[in-house]
């Protein structure tokens, strides 16, 4: 059962009524995107099953070190503890969520329902996703929702921030204040595709912008020149921890719209130790997307502990508290 002084929302008493309202909860990763920090967030996965310590035990090691964490829903279509479940158990340890949040699971009135219940809980981040296909996963004879897209996802949310909800009817209880974010694949293979995509976005109200992993910096330059440039919106560059040539070779064969060059598999393969060779290998894109964007969004599948020693490879100081 939760602990309701545990949480960063308290309850008080409005002076023109008796009813209870909840205190804004403040949120640092918000005041470091509009104060032009670079910006560092990771990912960390909800546990699969009821016992939530192994996620909370390698949450811990980033503290300090990212201005947030993101807590995936049902990344790969896998089935995980509720994202916005494990986001709270984050801050109640006094770690920043980014909640993410798709469309592949529910409907419209259980993502207000769940967008509202972060609200009144103390998250304010949200990432907005589509979702991955459920014949991805690990259910694949489940029914997937999709009644609406992250584009969408990220309008109604805006609605919700405006105190009216997805059929344009007032909140009785008040509007949220939620900090959205969206996904972005500089990589994509159409150029106008990722161009339409990303207009609509910024159009729908995100705030800032995660990338898929990224494997070319090219087009990661090419990207921020010429469809983000002016934007005023933060983009965060994808850096996947890669774990060996094998593990390289795995995503080049599962992951669409992603190729790791020939050079860093043989990087990879000519490793006395392979984990540490990534280790190095993501330190070098931190820096080069510190070269081209406002940040970086780390993925240490399984290793979230190796998170800090990239950074330090990489010289990104600790955080200023």
């Amino acid at each position: 059962m939760l602990s309701i002084p545990n949480l960063q929302t308290t309850m008080v008493t409005s002076s023109a009524s008796s009813s209870p309202s909840l205190v804004q909860s403040s949120s640092s990763f918000r005041e470091a995107v509009h104060g032009g920090k670079f910006l560092i967030t990771a990912e960390v996965m909800p546990p699969k099953g009821g016992d939530p310590s192994h996620m909370l035990e390698m949450a811990a090691l980033l503290k300090g070190r990212v201005h947030a964490i993101n807590i995936t829903d049902g990344s790969r279509a896998v089935l995980r503890m509720s994202s916005l479940a494990a986001s709270v158990l984050l801050q109640q340890q006094g770690l920043e969520p980014i909640c993410q949040m798709a469309c592949r699971d529910r409907n419209s009135i259980g993502l207000q329902a769940d967008l509202m219940g972060a609200q009144a809980l103390g998250i304010r981040n949200i990432l907005a996703l589509t979702g991955d296909p459920i014949k991805a996963g690990d259910h694949p004879t489940a029914k997937s929702v999709f009644e609406l897209e992250s584009v969408r996802l990220l309008k109604l949310i805006d609605k919700l921030n405006q105190g009216i909800d997805f059929n344009d009817k007032a909140l009785p209880d008040r509007a949220t204040d939620l900090f959205v974010g969206a996904a972005i694949d500089p990589q994509c293979p159409s150029w106008s595709g990722l161009q339409r995509r990303f207009e609509r976005k910024l159009e729908a109200g995100a705030q800032f912008f995660q990338s898929q992993l990224i494997s070319d910096f090219d087009l990661l330059e090419k990207f921020m020149s010429q469809l983000a440039a002016g934007c005023q919106k933060p983009i965060l560059a994808g850096i996947f921890l890669l774990k060996s040539a094998k593990n390289a070779q795995f995503i080049n064969r599962n992951v669409p719209g992603v190729q790791i060059p020939q050079s860093i598999i043989d990087r990879l393969e000519r490793a006395t130790d392979p984990l540490e060779e990534g280790v190095q290998i993501a330190a070098e894109q931190v820096q080069m997307a510190q070269q081209l964007c406002q940040g970086v969004h780390i993925m240490a599948v399984r290793r979230e502990d190796l998170i800090p020693k990239i950074l330090d490879r990489a010289e990104i100081p600790v955080l200023e508290p």
